[in-house]
């Protein structure tokens, strides 16, 4: 009976572990855009590694208590110098954001496991850090570019869409590294990363969304990543991200709840053989 015991236990455990796991999460800010790393090695122990981690673990620290900072960290030589940064979408509050540079840090250092470089962008924050300097420097490489489906009422939804990248496009002369806008139901969002001078900011953003209206045409949302700024807008929140990861979360939570039912049915089945067992030596402990 101990044994039977033992494992009604472990049933128990399977069966909240099965709960854990079906409760869905709502950390929208850690989902993946994209992420990148040098060739280029450095050699465990070294200098460098040490000034790596140091920039990181200062990134992971400010981000506490401000959306957007850089560092510079010295070496003996140029080659060991160390720049870094972060900045968190701008309305994020602090706690989320501290979060989101926190996992952004944690998957670089698996991602680049010993490069000299690498950047992260997940839906809340951006992380970077690289030998060679990045900061103050404008940067219109495309990194990303998605485009979903045709909009179905091509005119009204299409005249909304360009409505709200008119306005994210937009300069009062004021230096605006993040913006929001809406026209019905389509919403859309641009920001830039905050080294940039205001007329850098405003010369990146003003191309994203150029080719946003270019390569996705009417599409019912779009996203546009440059490396140093983006530019996205959807039509009745049908957006690529919130989707893609839906499906991916709903796969995977398929995938472990068939794991996880499997071995509960089988803990099941032992548990009423031993019984049986159990019964039977009973049986025959009361016929001698």
């Amino acid at each position: 009976m101990a044994l039977a015991t033992k494992i009604t236990s472990l049933f128990l455990l399977l069966l909240a572990v099965w709960c854990f796991f079906i409760t869905p999460s709502d950390s929208a800010t850690d989902s993946f855009v994209f992420g990148g790393c040098s060739q280029l090695k450095y050699t465990s122990g070294s200098p460098y590694e040490s000034n790596v981690n140091s920039i990181l673990t200062s990134l992971v620290n400010s981000a506490m208590y401000t959306s957007y900072s850089n560092f510079t960290l010295p070496g003996a030589s140029n080659q060991d110098t160390v720049y870094g940064l972060f900045q968190c979408r701008g309305n994020l509050n602090s706690g989320d954001c501290g979060r989101c540079v926190a996992k952004a840090v944690s998957q670089l250092g698996t991602l680049c496991l010993d490069s000299t470089g690498g950047v992260l962008q997940l839906e809340g924050c951006f992380v970077k850090y690289d030998n060679t300097t990045f900061l103050g420097v404008e940067d219109k490489t495309v990194v990303v570019k998605k485009c979903g489906p045709s909009i179905s009422s091509y005119s009204e939804a299409l005249g909304r869409r360009d409505a709200v990248l008119g306005y994210l496009g937009a300069s009062d002369g004021t230096y605006k590294p993040f913006r929001v806008s809406g026209s019905g139901d389509v919403q859309g969002v641009a920001q830039c990363v905050g080294d940039l001078s205001p007329s850098e900011c405003q010369d990146c953003l003003s191309d994203a969304i150029g080719r946003l209206k270019t390569d996705c045409g009417a599409a019912k949302w779009g996203d546009m990543y440059l490396a140093k700024c983006y530019a996205r807008y959807s039509e009745g929140g049908d957006h690529s991200h919130g989707q893609k990861d839906t499906n991916n979360n709903d796969e995977e939570i398929d995938k472990t709840l068939a794991i996880l039912i499997g071995l509960i049915a089988a803990v099941a089945l032992i548990i009423l053989f031993l019984s049986f067992l159990s019964k039977l030596c009973d049986n025959g402990k009361g016929a001698k």
